[in-house]
């Protein structure tokens, strides 16, 4: 590691807040008095100078420790990303993208989201291994439903996680192609992607008959596999390989397509998900992924 960047946490009404001067002197004197530099961003960067493995893994720990303990948000980094390095932006969707599990709240108008919720939980801890027929489980508890409902969910309780407009506008006018790739339901995918910006959009679709769900998914459940495979053509479209992919995700559903590109980010995530990203999200903003670019 070579560079530190310090980037705040989140103020009421979700708004960028200011570091606050307690935090980095805390950081001024964990990282020996190292000169600091302010971004406009109101982020902190450090250029740190080498170490030792020993050396480096017990600062790592400290920093950690002082990130938990101030609540910010930290990335080392060899050296600053560039948007040039990178052509595909894939993002999951639900607690990602948005701050709500979508099918969880729909399951709440029939009265059944203690349910369908711990079974996407332990879903996104990776307790249950298939994630198509864990979906078809909860999608069983949602028939009977009125299709209205979907709409309300969207009116009344999908909002978007702070930052992410800004994520996307930046890597869009870097060139960057944007694709949400979610394995929840095009009815929401539709209309992030229409609010937010993106590209392409990859999701699964609920079956309705006569206005009604009928606790089916039609077609192909977009579980881990087909998300890195989506991931991973649309970087060949672009003629690029995967190692040009930005991807960023929360569950064990998202670490397929995590894994094999080029920068992984963990947003607020479970933690064996944190534990395999390359970097991570867990107090601020989407928008703090901009601190980490030159």
């Amino acid at each position: 590691m070579h560079f530190l960047v310090l980037s705040p946490n989140l103020a009421p009404g979700d708004r960028r807040n200011r570091l606050a001067q307690s935090t980095l002197y805390a950081f001024d004197h964990a990282l020996g008095h190292v000169e600091r530099r302010m971004r406009p961003s109101h982020a902190a960067v450090w250029q740190l100078n080498n170490q030792r493995q020993e050396d480096a893994i017990r600062l790592r720990a400290h920093l950690q420790s002082l990130r938990d303990s101030h609540q910010v948000d930290i990335a080392l980094l060899d050296k600053p990303y560039r948007w040039q390095d990178y052509s595909v932006l894939a993002m999951d969707m639900d607690s990602t993208v948005i701050t709500i599990e979508c099918i969880d709240e729909i399951a709440d108008f029939c009265g059944k989201k203690p349910e369908v919720a711990a079974i996407t939980e332990a879903a996104m801890r990776g307790e249950i291994s298939d994630y198509a027929e864990s979906l078809r489980r909860r999608v069983t508890l949602l028939q009977g439903l009125d299709e209205s409902v979907l709409q309300e969910v969207i009116r009344s309780r999908l909002k978007f996680t702070p930052g992410v407009k800004a994520l996307v506008d930046t890597a869009r006018n870097n060139g960057l192609h944007t694709l949400l790739v979610s394995g929840g339901f095009t009815q929401f995918t539709d209309f992030v992607a229409q609010k937010i910006g993106f590209d392409q959009t990859r999701s699964n679709t609920l079956e309705i008959v006569n206005g009604k769900l009928t606790g089916r998914v039609l077609g192909r459940i977009v579980d881990a596999t087909v998300k890195q495979q989506t991931v991973a053509a649309a970087c060949k479209r672009l003629g690029v390989g995967i190692g040009r992919a930005i991807t960023i995700g929360d569950g064990a559903n998202d670490l397929k397509m995590m894994k094999p590109s080029g920068l992984s980010i963990a947003h607020r995530a479970k933690p064996a998900v944190a534990a395999q990203a390359m970097q991570s999200i867990r107090y601020g903003g989407l928008d703090n992924v901009l601190d980490w670019f030159a």
